[in-house]
């Protein structure tokens, strides 16, 4: 199945088969590591093939995801076109489409087909019947639900309101895939005109008022080109342009009170006890005190409101960090320091090296030539490799301020959009009296969040600040998030309020008829002639307020402030905090804690999130001898049965340099790596130190560590390089460059060496390379040995070779390159052939191996949050060979995968490959097990057409069943929507990690956003809900902290409730005795103070301080986290299982207590103990039950425990007495008065005590003892094991079974080796001619060559 070459082999690769491959996989198209010959792209370079680009539409187009010169250059308002559902190929040039950038942006979402309450349904946590397919939906709602669902949708609070969606309003940005600038290439004319765009669904209040006040959105296309004065602030000012403030905060002064209002309310425990305070107001209704609910759900708002100011305070700080961040501005004539909040459209700026770009601006001039900057863009798109950005040359010579300020006349600028890639606009420029027009492209956009490399200064133009820059408006404001557990409690809530009406209910029916048929006896009540009618509404809403207190009213202020510790435990930690640089983690959104328990999908970046992007030049292989920097002590060179085996350090390779039989291949390989490269060299003026500009970091560790070994590359001139060998300096003159591509995965460069001979330096994969060598290379079988062992240890490899090339075969190769490079068709693909030509015949001389480090515990984390049942997906704008590479270093690929690319060039191909693989594995009969050897590998067009609406579904279909996910080359716009779409089809938890500023959308995104803090871009951090230091401080956030997190909630939530039920159900039992008169049991502060003071404690100690298995061993048995995935502590069963037990305690307490003062007893004065004694006996005995039964359940006991359940009993014992004597006195509690003396000297009193709490709580002994000895759960046997500190032996078959995947990679390795290069592709050879380093710079720090002074 798939498309197969004249070989036999399919595109994706030669079809070896793995030992352990899976018996349905013959079945796919499929490529496993080991049968990727590049471990990159899955193309061959077969006839059919070879001038295909995995990444482009040809071999000559550019890469899509950055700019090429658009053959439409408009100004003019663009039209928009409505999203169809479906999306066609272009019929323009794959040029045209590219330029536009818009193929990035696909929407997935569609109103006419989405629940527009879907954002209502809970979660229906229960166990799972196949792996990552999360938890089935609940049916959707009805009655109460569904009419404040259409409030919310009508008051625009629909179902995006806490979604990350779309944040766009400019029709360009919406546009769908084969459209420009937002009108189609090919569709009908009915679709030319503008139509609404859909408005963003975050909470704005303009957007609410504009809409009440039937206001339409303003497509900003349609206001034509943005004027910008050059030098003229005054002229700009009057715009109205947004200043260059950033805000990340969840609420601001307009919208606080809304925003947290419609949270708090959307509680429906807060909405009922609303209720309630009303109801309590009505005269002669309310059986109790009309201000104890009120005040009450007072205090529980005003908590809240207190906790979510300082969370939003915290944000307001770290965004004021970054906008009171210095900048320079040119003011008349000189660059003066400003903040960049005070930076404004049409500011001149000056960013200096390793500066971030405080906003998009026009690149005027810069230090290097031809106005050249190198910047970084990881921050925005993922991308490792530097890009390179040039002036226009009629600014390239702006280099002073004096000349900077006599720049006049305007720059015409598209308006602010959402598109990364693509930027329109023209400069005019007034010289001598004359005006130029020139056209600006987004080789002169610098955007804000890319830091500049490599380059001293860059001077630029202000055009977009703030949320106007594209990188702000491809992210959105802090969405409100919901956890899971809140979604329960609310949809639980219902159906206990529906239990209280029915409660309610019966007692008012049961009024009535008592009334009716009793009312003879009834006579001294005075009820004849009463309304039965009124008198059932009237006792309706009486008991209403007599049963309200079944909906604990303490239970969210309680859970608010347990989260908010345990979230300052969280950010407390000090496993946690990386003292490199001094980050602790910090948890700014507590509202979620319980849900890093729960998590069943990680989408991760890769660039500063997995990995450092610092690469390092670990060993290479020359003459098949290996040489290393770091050795361990095993691998180090000795001799075995005569011979040398094992590494040898640099120290003996500096010596082989002047003895060895190999030194000649030593100098050859040395000089290859310091003159074949696209490194410039950058030397200080103060010292004789040399940095290295490379646009590609491996090349630069190559470079380097070509220095370390004694070949150090000093200057770059146009036509020539020289290198320092060993202290001689040698001038090698360059003669051609055959540059790197995705197709050729190699490059050459022609040196006329000191010599006086031609030689041919070539450098690439291993399979391009050995297919170009020539018979009898005596060094092949001891490198490719070598190399096997540098892929086993997940280092990027690369094979250098070099030929020698006579005089006269030179002529005539260049003769050929010539007319390839003149060529006006196909070039690229000509210039391929005529390198062909010349690279053959070559002499092997060796490998490199180069690591990209990994952050710190990489490895480890990712396999242990695999065991733990969670799946990661890595989303990375990365090259597909390099996130390939990545995915088996950090273990996120083993070796016994197999993997499923999807990389293809039109939406048909991707569909039927996404089917037949999809197909092909439901045909089988599929068990877990094998579906963990799957993983997923799609690039970012392919992405593209994935999440289109016909095809998104089979896409994620097909992704869940893999173990694994990586997404190359994808926006941040993709990472969101890919995010969005797991939200969107599956109930799981969803958490988002990354480091930069293009992962801010994914993190806000998913349920749970975790930024890496502490690199050069805090944005992802400051927008996070945690940030930590390291990737791998997610183990314990999510295994050690969110397990206990998760199951203190659980537990604190179920006691909250069972606690109010036992109490209060109780005053049920009562109505049939009082003739459902409405008559309290118990007085009515005293019911007030059982939730503020009596078992308050017990729940802050339950979810502070419980550990039901300790850190150690949570981290030690990862699977134990699949507890909180399933939803084992929390779910339908348990809750209504605690509500059942707090009713069958209700009753034996009530029971109990009727039949202990039935008859009433007579004490020693000769009175009868009454009413409030026997109410407050009663309501003694309830709270010594429900403090037995917290006591029951504690885990681990501490002094908070003895402090919060002995110690609330006792509190209550000396309370009351105070209460009881003094309260009655000041016209309070009145029906207290005299009680004290008739309880306390009662007997009968305290047997009660003693007895009833046994009776209630036998039950739950017994049964959590059944349950203990013979159905013991996977924790039962693990806190056995930390009880009684029980050996374990795990590690020695961990050991064995790392054994077995070391021989199993190698064995893999075998059969084919793979390469990562991330070299830039084409375009390298013009950059590097326009360098001559050997002349110093002028007085601006600007290359003399370019600018003499």
């Amino acid at each position: 199945m798939g498309d197969f070459n004249g070989n036999g082999n399919s595109k994706y690769g030669a079809g070896t088969p793995m030992a352990s491959r899976n018996p349905f996989l013959d079945q796919l198209e499929t490529v496993d590591v080991s049968d990727d010959p590049y471990m990159s792209s899955p193309y061959e370079a077969t006839e059919e093939n070879a001038s295909i680009s995995p990444y482009s539409g040809s071999a000559s187009d550019p890469d899509p995801y950055y700019y090429t010169s658009p053959q439409v250059q408009n100004i003019a308002p663009a039209q928009s076109t409505t999203h169809s559902g479906t999306s066609h190929l272009p019929s323009y040039s794959t040029n045209t489409a590219l330029a536009t950038g818009l193929d990035n942006y696909q929407p997935y979402y569609y109103p006419s087909s989405y629940d527009q309450f879907a954002d209502e349904n809970a979660y229906d946590i229960s166990d799972l019947s196949l792996p990552g397919h999360g938890r089935p939906k609940l049916p959707p709602q009805s009655g109460a639900s569904r009419f404040y669902g259409r409030m919310k949708q009508r008051l625009g609070f629909g179902p995006k309101y806490s979604e990350m969606d779309l944040p766009l309003t400019d029709a360009r940005a919406q546009a769908p895939l084969g459209t420009i600038d937002g009108r189609s290439a090919f569709v009908d004319d009915q679709y030319d005109s503008y139509k609404e765009t859909e408005p963003s669904r975050e909470f704005d209040i303009r957007q609410i008022f504009n809409k009440l006040l039937g206001r339409k959105p303003i497509d900003p296309t349609t206001k034509g080109p943005r004027i910008i004065h050059l030098n003229d602030a005054p002229s700009n000012s009057v715009n109205g342009y947004l200043d260059n403030h950033i805000s990340t905060t969840k609420y601001n002064i307009a919208t606080f009170l809304p925003k947290f209002l419609f949270e708090q309310f959307s509680k429906y425990a807060n909405l009922f006890f609303l209720c309630t305070c009303i109801i309590q107001q009505v005269p002669n209704v309310s059986p109790t005190n009309r201000w104890t609910t009120i005040i009450t759900l007072g205090i529980v708002l005003s908590v809240s409101a207190v906790k979510e100011c300082i969370e939003d305070v915290k944000r307001r700080n770290a965004d004021n960090d970054l906008n009171n961040a210095p900048i320079l501005v040119l003011n008349n004539g000189v660059f003066e320091t400003r903040t960049w909040v005070n930076v404004s459209v049409g500011d001149i700026v000056r960013v200096e090296s390793e500066e971030s770009i405080p906003a998009d601006m026009i690149l005027l001039a810069s230090s290097e030539p031809e106005g050249l900057c190198y910047i970084e863009t990881a921050n925005l798109d993922g991308e490792t490799n530097l890009k390179i950005k040039q002036a226009l040359p009629d600014t390239a010579t702006l280099v002073s301020p004096a000349e900077l300020s006599r720049l006049k006349g305007s720059i015409k600028s598209e308006q602010p959009n959402s598109s990364l890639y693509t930027y329109e606009g023209t400069i005019m420029m007034e010289t001598l009296g004359n005006e130029k027009e020139v056209p600006l492209n987004p080789d002169q956009l610098l955007l804000r969040g890319a830091t500049l490399r490599n380059t001293p200064w860059v001077h630029g133009v202000v055009v977009f600040t703030g949320h106007e820059t594209k990188l702000m408006r491809n992210a959105t404001a802090a969405p409100i998030k919901r956890t899971a557990v809140e979604h329960m409690v609310n949809l639980q809530i219902i159906f206990l309020f529906a239990i209280l009406i029915t409660l309610a209910v019966i007692s008012a029916a049961g009024n009535v008829l008592k009334t009716a048929l009793a009312g003879e006896t009834l006579s001294y009540l005075y009820l004849a002639g009463t309304n039965k009618v009124g008198l059932f509404f009237s006792d309706l809403l009486t008991n209403w307020v007599l049963f309200s207190n079944l909906v604990p009213i303490s239970l969210f202020v309680t859970v608010e402030i347990v989260k908010y510790y345990q979230a300052f435990l969280i950010s407390s930690d000090l496993d946690m905090y990386y003292a490199t640089t001094d980050t602790p983690t910090i948890c700014r959104t507590s509202s979620l804690v319980e849900e890093l328990g729960q998590v069943e999908y990680i989408f991760s970046d890769k660039t500063g999130t997995l990995t450092r992007n610092v690469m390092e030049f670990k060993q290479c292989s020359i003459a098949g001898i290996c040489y290393g920097d770091e050795i361990p002590e095993e691998r180090r060179a000795a001799e075995i049965d005569g011979q040398m085996v094992g590494i040898f350090d640099f120290r003996t390779l500096l010596d082989n340099m002047d003895t060895h039989p190999t030194k000649e291949v030593i100098h050859e390989f040395l000089t290859l790596l310091a003159t074949c490269h696209t490194v410039i060299p950058e030397k200080k003026p103060d010292d004789d130190q040399i940095k290295y500009q490379a646009a590609s970091p491996d090349e630069g560790a190559l470079v380097e560590g070509a220095a370390k070994l004694g070949y150090r590359f000093t200057t770059r001139r146009p036509k020539s390089i020289t290198i320092n060998e060993l202290g001689t300096n040698a001038e090698y003159e360059l003669l051609n460059i055959c540059e790197f591509n995705s197709t050729r995965k190699r490059m050459s460069a022609i040196f006329r060496c000191p010599d006086g001979r031609i030689r041919l330096y070539c450098k690439g994969a291993d399979t391009v390379i050995l297919e170009r060598l020539s018979p009898g290379n005596p060094y092949v079988e001891a490198t490719m040995q070598n190399l096997e062992e540098y892929a086993a240890d997940g280092l990027r490899t690369l094979c250098l070779a070099m030929r020698a090339i006579s005089d006269a075969e030179y002529a005539e190769w260049s003769a050929i390159y010539d007319r390839a490079a003149t060529t006006l068709t196909n070039r690229s693909e000509e210039l391929d052939k005529a390198a062909d030509l010349i690279e053959k015949d070559l002499f092997l001389l060796g490998a490199t191996a180069i690591e990209d480090k990994l952050q710190d515990g990489v490895p480890d984390t990712i396999h242990t949050l695999q065991t733990a049942g969670i799946k990661i997906w890595v989303l990375t704008g990365d090259r597909q060979e390099t996130a390939i590479n990545i995915g088996l270093s950090c273990k996120l690929l083993s070796e016994d995968m197999s993997l499923l690319i999807v990389n293809e060039e039109s939406k048909e191909d991707a569909q039927n490959n996404i089917k037949s693989k999809l197909s092909a594995i439901k045909g089988q009969s599929v068990e877990t097990q094998l579906l963990d050897t799957l993983a997923l590998i799609i690039d970012g067009r392919s992405l593209a057409f994935a999440l289109e609406k016909d095809l998104e579904k089979d896409f994620l279909d097909l992704a869940v069943m893999c173990k694994a996910v990586i997404c190359c080359r994808v926006s941040p716009l993709q990472k969101a929507l890919v995010v969005k779409l797991v939200k969107k089809h599956l109930n799981a938890i969803l958490l988002a990690i990354g480091d930069g500023a293009n992962d801010v959308s994914m993190i806000q995104a998913a349920h749970i956003g975790v930024g890496i803090s502490g690199m050069e871009g805090m944005q992802a951090a400051r927008s996070a809900d945690v940030s930590i230091g390291q990737f791998k401080y997610l183990r314990k956030l999510l295994l050690v902290h969110g397990a206990w997190s998760y199951q203190r909630l659980s537990k604190v939530i179920l006691y909250s409730f069972y606690k109010n039920i036992t109490l209060y159900m109780t005053q049920f039992w009562y109505v049939f005795q009082n003739a459902f008169s409405g008559q309290v049991i118990y007085e009515s502060w005293t019911i007030t103070f059982y939730n503020v003071f009596f078992t308050v404690a017990p729940p802050f100690v339950l979810g502070v301080f419980d550990q039901f298995i300790n850190a150690r061993l949570l981290d030690r048995y990862p699977q134990l986290y699949q507890l909180g995935q399933k939803g084992t502590f929390f779910n339908v069963r348990s809750f209504w299982a605690w509500i059942v037990n707090g009713f069958y305690h209700s009753i034996i307490l009530y029971v109990g207590a009727e039949l202990t003062y039935r008859n009433g007893l007579r004490d020693a004065d000769g009175l009868v103990d009454g009413h409030w004694v026997w109410g407050t006996a009663l309501y003694t005995a309830c709270i010594l039950t429900v403090l037995g039964k917290a006591a029951l359940i504690t885990n681990i006991w501490t002094k908070y425990t003895l402090i919060s359940i002995p110690g609330s009993f006792l509190f209550w014992l000396i309370f009351f007495p105070i209460y009881g004597t003094v309260a009655p006195m000041v016209n309070v509690s009145i029906e207290l008065y005299g009680v004290l003396p008739h309880l306390y000297g009662s007997l009968p009193f305290w047997a009660m005590c003693l007895i009833l709490p046994v009776l209630c709580l036998i039950r739950d002994f017994t049964w959590k003892y059944a349950k203990r000895m013979y159905f013991p759960k996977s924790y039962h046997h693990v806190q056995e094991i930390q009880k009684y500190n029980i050996a374990d032996y795990r590690p020695r078959m961990e050991q064995f079974q790392k054994a077995i995947r070391k021989v199993r990679q190698v064995q893999r390795m075998r059969k084919q080796r793979g390469f990562a290069f991330s070299q830039a592709d084409e375009g390298q050879s013009r950059i590097i001619r326009a360098y001559d380093t050997s002349q110093g710079r002028g007085r601006f720090g600007e290359m003399k060559t370019l600018h003499n002074q």
